[in-house]
């Protein structure tokens, strides 16, 4: 019985070794059948085999074709039973058990086919490595793919020095027989071919055969050109010399047949001494007109003479109004977030990352330094023991990569203060391996030697050569950047400290092509995580910025030259721009403080200077003018509308304008008029203001409505800018004809009873006040206006205007659009330098990320076939277009194949892989480097097993592969690689959002950036298209760029929105006269238009500050033209020309003085900013802006309005003569 029952045992362990040993060739070596012959290995053999192909197995079996063949290669040196006709023992040692006289083989010769050896490597050149964004055989070939062959990867692979072959590998290459030998040269699969157990071909991505012709980019468009010449040049100027023909055959025809009339241009049209007969003639249009007319000269005639007979009431009761706005700013909130500055809360961008950042997680903070060194130290390299010499750059010498290591350490070890608690890099950077790897993520090329000084001096070899160093080291990782093992005799990992691979294009610059060695700079980088909703961390992670940026300051060494910027740079630096330019926005103002109050006196003798020089009454116009700002920004801070830069920097000029200008016209009106008999100093002040308020109202209202309807813009910058603009001058307005209308009845009765300017209480004794016309009133009227409307000189006027609106016209679409960080920056900041070697220097943009927006079917094959880029996987799915468009870097923008959690999952749930395994007691997941006997693979080794897991399987392994950290047995791991991609909801039962990420290509400037978000949003609306599900990509510098791709649109938008505005109000309030609307309208358009040829002759480029720039032009022209245009309407001289002169001279000198001159010398103290966009945008712009309103207003207009200007209202003719008969004026008028 006891014989029975060890035969029994014996013969159970017999069946289960057989068993055990059928298994293991099934699942290495499906498919070999040598009938009855036996197999020329065991289980351990097998065993053996199946540990030292665990990589290949997990990278390569992705494309069954390739793994296939590279396993029959591997199959046939182990158990073929026909080993002795291509296998050949070359070295022998005796046995350890000596008494059985056997030998142990040491070495043998594979004799492989050529044929066998060339289609095994074809069906594999191709096959990706998704984590790591790179091909297969990069990690597996000892080499960079694009150098490795079919026999030196079969070499590498035979090779010793690997770290996987038990002993030297020899192999032969040869299609016919060699010394007695036959080669090798068993059937094999093309990448293309399925696999006769029913696996399918390998997907394009793996196998670009599979995939047909290569896309081709489609042409560039050609610049459009007419015989070589830009078209747009060669339009205008066609256009303008048919123009210049037809006006100048109209003008001298005109001359003719005047002269052959005898009749004058300037001969009388109307009899104006019957006033009833004009106003019989008069229409229904211009009747309604002057009532309109009337109307808003009774009612300011009426509240002017109240302000001034009620200066108390009126002074105080502005006070208490202006005291409670203003009041406001308590509460005023600052908006320093760029891209709360920039974008749209409601932008698709902004959306975007909204979204984004609650799935994944903010995009993290990124501190980084770009060192380069001033030794010249490049080095040639030549490899053990054979190999071409290999040049290494001035960077990559060791004694630099030492201090560029200790630079490294000294970072990590910035201790920062925070609240009373100490802060260092641990504490907030980014650990994507944590709790089980607190390393912090640094991406250097220093990882590559696990930041170590003992790792980078690390050398193999014996007292006369060197066979592996930081060299072999080097050149093997940044070809397999996620390898565990470099395969040099060195055997180090490339993996960083942090558990993540280190892409050289990421850490190196300066090299050209993949020649990584030749590298001329080093990049490092510390992502730090971003706090967007823990105050305390994120006050943590701005604390220790400051000290990484203080230290890098004031760190030397005389090798290193550092370039560098933290997340926080940019805004510290623009904030540093605003405080080091109030000094010089100060001066502006305060000249034209100085300007506004010594300008508005007019002395009439030099005995009476203090008496009739009104620098009070200036101050108090100032004041006046920066209350309404107080009051705008104090209303909308109760409102909770938060400022910006740009409100408080842009609104006080363009109130500042306005008032101004407005003050100036009150005053000097005031100054030229002579008070009627029986007339008393209140009335007079307010006929005036009727006189003049209108236009006043004219052009203050139009601006205020462009301005709101300004606010209609999605861009939160032009958007707050129009809000607080449009209030400003609003407020300014119903200040100045209450509150300076009191002020200058009280200033009046002052100069009146010959008291002091300022010190009112002394009194000068009784004198004759003489009352003379100023400088500018009688340079206006007796030179200006008259020669400017000359016979001759006004062709010549229309000439040169239209030939620079033709010019501008042919260059307003080559002004460049967007925004180049530089210009932000002061002159003499330290991010410049970064930003100039950044451009040099990187070849990497920043990372894309291709989002899959929740609700994606990954459970079934048909939605797994949309996205993923393996075997059986759509052709059209997510990671094949990404793939494809990576092939056509230089137009798509995409750098590289994406990286997909998907892929690596499927192969990481493989049965042959040693990955996914689990404690068959709990069920909970044992990693790859645990060796217990409870651990069972996830899947079973069947057909269905081997197939991707579906329904409950796939959710039921990928927590666990998103757990798994890689290692030397698994480097599939998904943790450090795809921790994040993923947004596992309902208690991990489901798949939520993933992304899918890859690079960009190098960005350069605004119109790189603005291509890469352009194609990226096309290439993701196609996998939408083919998916039947939303994608998006995503990058953090989109919410920045993405106004561009519509800002040509805002800003005809906002212009042409603002000049329908400025035409409906100048209409409305010119009495509605038409014409009159639409030749104002039409001069501040060729402003506008002249605008857009300035900013092309000067190099300004077309964003938000710009657009806001030209919102503010068009309000500005509105003063240049409105007044002009009023004095015209109102003008009762017979001819075109008579009312342009009348209107030139009365309104010109006041609106050259005040809004010309008062601008001039503020801007030009502009230009001596240390800011590149003050100077930039705003010294350029606003002298373009002032210089082109007041040539248009004050020479192009008149001249305009002599040629076209609107007829003589008759119905206002009869009104002014009735309203002046009997008076000294009825004489002037019917002079």
């Amino acid at each position: 019985l006891s014989f029975l029952i060890i035969l029994t045992l014996c013969l159970i362990h017999v069946i289960s070794n057989i068993l055990q040993f059928a298994m293991k060739a099934l699942e290495l070596c499906p498919g070999y059948d040598y009938g009855d012959r036996s197999l020329c290995c065991d289980v351990q053999q097998l065993q053996t085999l199946k540990g030292s192909l665990q990589l290949p197995l997990q990278f390569l079996s992705r494309c069954p074709a390739c793994f296939f063949n590279l396993m029959n290669l591997f199959c046939e040196l182990t158990c073929s039973p026909h080993q002795s006709a291509f296998m050949n023992g070359t070295k022998f040692t005796l046995f350890n058990d000596t008494a059985q006289n056997t030998t142990n083989v040491v070495e043998v010769e594979y004799y492989i086919g050529k044929t066998f050896a060339n289609a095994m490597y074809n069906a594999c050149q191709d096959v990706q490595a998704p984590s790591s964004n790179v091909k297969a055989l990069s990690l597996l070939c000892g080499k960079d793919a694009n150098d490795c062959n079919a026999t030196n990867w079969i070499e590498y692979m035979f090779d010793i020095e690997n770290g996987q072959s038990p002993f030297p590998i020899i192999p032969i290459f040869s299609d016919v027989p060699v010394s007695g030998m036959t080669p090798m040269n068993n059937k094999t699969y093309k990448c293309t071919e399925g696999l006769e157990d029913g696996s399918g071909s390998c997907s394009c991505q793996d196998c670009s055969p599979a995939c047909g012709p290569q896309p081709v980019p489609p042409p560039l468009t050609p610049p459009w050109t007419i015989l070589g010449i830009d078209a747009m040049a060669v339009i205008m100027w066609i256009a303008y010399v048919v123009f210049l023909l037809i006006f100048i055959g109209a003008v001298i025809g005109a001359w003719c047949y005047r002269k052959r009339r005898i009749e004058s241009e300037y001969g009388p049209i109307l009899d104006s001494n019957n006033p009833h007969n004009l106003n019989m003639d008069a229409s229904c249009g211009e009747m309604l007109g002057e009532r309109f007319e009337s109307m808003l000269r009774s009612v300011f005639t009426v509240w002017g003479s109240f302000c001034v007979q009620q200066p108390l009431l009126v002074i105080l009761g502005s006070l208490v109004i202006v005291g409670c706005c203003s009041s406001g700013l308590f509460y005023m909130k600052i908006t320093t977030d760029p891209v709360a500055l920039w974008s749209s809360p409601s932008s698709q961008a902004r959306q975007e990352k909204d979204y984004f950042d609650s799935h994944f997680g903010p995009f993290f903070r990124s501190e980084q330094l770009i060192i380069t060194t001033t030794l010249k130290s490049e080095s040639i390299y030549s490899p053990y023991p054979v190999g071409a010499d290999v040049p290494f750059g001035a960077p990559l010498d060791k004694e630099v990569l030492h201090q560029v290591l200790d630079l490294q350490t000294d970072i990590e070890n910035i201790v920062a203060s925070y609240e009373n608690e100490t802060v260092t890099l641990k504490d907030i950077c980014l650990s994507p391996l944590a709790p089980y790897n607190d390393h912090c993520t640094i991406l250097s090329v220093l990882n590559y030697f696990q930041n170590s000084h003992e790792q980078l001096d690390r050398t193999k070899g014996d007292e006369f050569y060197v066979w592996a160093d930081y060299h072999t080291h080097f050149l093997y990782c940044v070809n397999a950047p996620a390898s565990l093992n470099d395969t040099s005799p060195l055997h180090d990992p490339c993996l960083g400290t942090f558990g993540g691979p280190i892409f050289p294009w990421l850490v190196l610059g300066g090299y050209d092509g993949t020649n990584y060695n030749n590298a001329t700079a080093l990049v490092i980088t510390f992502p730090v995580n971003n706090f967007h909703n823990d105050t305390a961390k994120l006050g943590k992670a701005l604390a220790w910025e400051i000290e990484f940026i203080s230290f890098l300051k004031n760190f030397s060494n005389p090798n290193l030259t550092i370039a560098f910027n933290s997340e926080r740079s940019i805004e510290d630096e623009i904030n540093r721009e605003s405080e080091s330019d109030i000094s010089t926005v100060v001066i502006s103002y305060a000249i034209m403080f100085v300007y506004i109050s010594l300008a508005l006196g007019h002395i009439h003798s030099c005995k009476r200077v203090l008496v009739d020089s009104k620098v009070s009454l200036g101050i108090a116009g100032i004041l006046i003018v920066l209350s309404s700002v107080a009051c705008s920004l104090g209303i909308f801070s109760y409102a909770g509308v938060p400022l910006t830069l740009i409100v408080i920097e842009v609104i006080p000029f363009l109130v500042l304008a306005v008032g101004v200008d407005n003050i100036f016209i009150i005053v000097q009106t005031y100054q030229r008029d002579e008070r009627m008999p029986q007339e008393e100093l209140h009335q007079q002040i307010g006929r005036i203001l009727g006189d003049v308020a209108p236009s006043m109202f004219l052009s203050s209202f139009s601006e205020t409505v462009a301005f709101f309807l300004g606010a209609l813009s999605t861009m939160p910058a032009v958007r707050t800018f129009s809000l607080f603009a449009g209030l400003a001058v609003l407020i300014d307005f119903l200040l100045q004809i209450s509150c300076f209308i009191s002020l200058l009845g009280l200033d009046a009765r002052r100069q009146e009873g010959n008291r002091l300017d300022i010190l009112c209480c002394v009194k000068l004794p009784e004198g004759q006040e003489e009352r003379t016309d100023g400088f500018l009133f009688r340079f206006f009227k007796k030179i200006y206006a008259p020669f400017l409307l000359k016979e001759w000189v006004r062709p010549i006027v229309v000439a040169v205007f239209v030939a620079m609106l033709s010019f501008s016209i042919a260059v307003t679409n080559k002004v460049q659009i967007g925004l180049d960080q530089q210009l932000s920056m002061p002159d003499d900041s330290y991010v410049l330098q970064y930003f100039k070697n950044l451009s040099e220097y990187l070849h990497t943009g920043p990372p894309v990320y291709f989002v899959v927006k929740d609700g994606h079917d990954y459970l079934s094959l048909e939605g797994q076939n949309s996205v993923c880029g393996g075997v059986g996987c759509n052709n059209d799915s997510l990671v094949q277009q990404v793939y494809t468009a990576s092939l056509l870097s230089n137009y798509t923008t995409i750098g590289f194949n994406p990286s997909s959690w998907l892929d690596d999952y499927f192969d990481w749930v493989k049965p042959q892989s040693t990955c996914c395994r689990y404690y068959n007691s709990s069920g909970a997941f044992c990693n790859a480097s645990v060796v217990d006997t409870s651990c069972v693979h996830c899947r079973p080794l069947t057909p269905s097993g081997k197939r991707r897991p579906t329904g409950n399987d796939f959710m039921k392994f990928l927590p666990m592969f998103l757990s798994d950290n890689p290692n030397v047995n698994c480097g599939k791991g998904g943790h450090a690689a795809y921790g994040s991609a993923v947004d596992l909801t309902g208690n991990e039962t489901s798949v939520g959002a993933t992304y899918f990420m890859t690079y960009h290509t190098i960005l350069k400037d605004s119109p790189d950036f603005i291509d890469a978000l352009k194609m990226a949003r096309v290439l993701a609306g196609n996998i939408t298209n083919t998916m039947g599900h939303t994608v998006f990509p995503y990058s953090v510098f989109y919410v920045f760029y993405e106004q561009y791709l519509t800002i040509v649109y805002d800003t005809v938008f906002q212009l042409v929105v603002s000049l329908v505005a400025i035409f409906v109000v100048t209409t409305v309030l010119l009495g509605f006269e038409l014409w009159s609307g639409v030749l104002v309208s039409i001069t501040i358009a060729m402003i506008l238009v002249n605008m857009f040829g300035v900013m092309w002759l000067w190099g300004i480029s077309l964003n938000a500050v710009s657009l806001v720039n030209l919102v503010m032009s068009c309000g500005i022209s509105v003063e240049f033209c409105s007044h002009i245009m009023r004095a015209f309407s109102i003008s009762v001289k017979s001819t075109r020309v008579e009312r342009a002169e009348e209107a030139l001279a009365h309104m010109g000198s006041s609106v050259f003085s005040g809004i010309t001159l008062t601008k001039f010398g503020g801007i030009l103290i502009l230009a001596l900013s240390k800011s590149q966009i003050f100077q930039i945008f705003y010294f350029r712009m606003y002298l373009a802006m002032v210089l082109l309103g007041a040539t248009h207003g004050l020479m192009f207009l008149p001249v305009l309005l002599s040629y076209a200007g609107p007829s003589l209202n008759k119905a206002k003719v009869f009104a002014a003569n009735k309203r002046y008969a009997g008076t000294e004026r009825e004489r002037l008028l019917n002079f």
